[in-house]
């Protein structure tokens, strides 16, 4: 595994260190508990917290603070797997499997946020891998990370599948009253089946819509990003409404829907699972997806149009600006920008 001076393809950092974290960093564990059996963790020192985007995203942030890499959500499709490679590790059972965690990044994080090159500009959480993945109960990273945020006052934002935000409820409220908070929960689909299949450790779709209905009740209003939009697996009217009429329910304030798409890493992941458990559908993806990562623009077009209808017709719209407070707004913390189809980061 390659430690010494890492870096990923979000290079530019606010202190301007050379690397992520020193080989000589590295605890490597393994807890034989029944939620963490088969999951190897490599607790490393950052150096750095706060990524840079790149300049070429369309995302409507600048700033990323990721305290994990690695996901043991294991979600097929993740966008994210091709990131290990950087470990030389594979973007498959060991992107699920060998779990990095930066254990000092709440000190980190406030250190750069009190540098006097930070501006204190907008701060993303869980665009690269979930930070409340099923590691962050036993971690707890982000906490120190949420109330090192609050006390510089600066603008965040968490998108996530885990139900374990709640835990941290209580510095939601007490950042949102001195900044600008946004939440999301990416619900892709409310299929059991699929869930189970594609999604295999992530809290089932339901409870995280419950949770945004905790949240609502304490007073943080919160978006979805309707992400991923599985072609021919999650996409018929029938289950866009369905999961459109359980998002409106839950309380959500806005959704946004995002069409699968497939980067290499996770596209090589994603076709062997679709050929083990779905192989007449191959073909039909091999024709969809011939031309790139993304689904054709007017595939997506009628998902997104499909979905905004949809939304207006349960009292809920899309998201189109993330810099508000969580309790003064209800959108997603991840928009697309005008005339957009796709988002080229999630």
């Amino acid at each position: 595994m390659r430690w010494e001076n890492l870096t990923d393809d979000t290079a530019p950092r606010a202190g301007g260190t050379p690397g992520l974290f020193d080989a000589n960093a590295v605890t490597t564990r393994t807890f034989d508990t029944p939620e963490f059996r088969g999951i190897t963790f490599h607790e490393v020192r950052a150096r750095s917290l706060l990524n840079r985007v790149p300049g070429a995203s369309r995302m409507p942030f600048e700033w990323t603070v990721n305290p994990y890499r690695g996901c043991t959500h294991a979600c097929v499709y993740c966008f994210a797997r091709k990131s290990h490679g950087y470990l030389d590790l594979d973007s498959g059972v060991d992107f699920d499997t060998q779990i990095v965690v930066k254990v000092n990044a709440p000190e980190v994080l406030r250190r750069e946020l009190a540098s006097p090159r930070w501006s204190g500009e907008h701060v993303a959480m869980g665009t690269n891998v979930d930070c409340y993945q099923r590691a962050e109960g036993r971690y707890r990273l982000m906490p120190g990370i949420l109330a090192a945020l609050r006390d510089r006052a600066n603008p965040f934002s968490v998108l996530t599948k885990g139900t374990l935000i709640l835990r941290d409820l209580d510095l939601l409220r007490q950042a949102a009253e001195v900044t600008e908070v946004g939440v999301s929960f990416s619900v892709g689909f409310t299929d059991p089946t699929l869930w189970r299949t594609i999604e295999p450790g992530t809290p089932d779709p339901r409870r995280r819509l419950d949770a945004i209905a905790t949240l609502r009740e304490h007073g943080i209003r919160c978006g979805v990003l309707m992400a991923p939009v599985v072609p021919f697996l999650s996409d018929s009217p029938e289950q866009l409404r369905e999961t459109v009429r359980a998002v409106a329910a839950s309380g959500a304030g806005s959704v946004t829907p995002l069409v699968l798409h497939l980067r290499p890493g996770a596209r090589e992941w994603f076709t062997a699972w679709l050929a083990r458990t779905h192989p007449r559908l191959v073909p039909r993806y091999e024709r969809l997806y011939a031309h790139g990562a993304y689904a054709p623009t007017w595939y997506q077009r009628r998902i997104t149009r499909q979905v905004h209808e949809l939304a207006a017709e349960y009292g809920i719209g899309p998201r189109t600006d993330h810099r508000r407070t969580a309790r003064n707004t209800d959108r997603s913390p991840t928009a697309e920008p005008p005339g957009a189809t796709q988002l080229t980061l999630l």
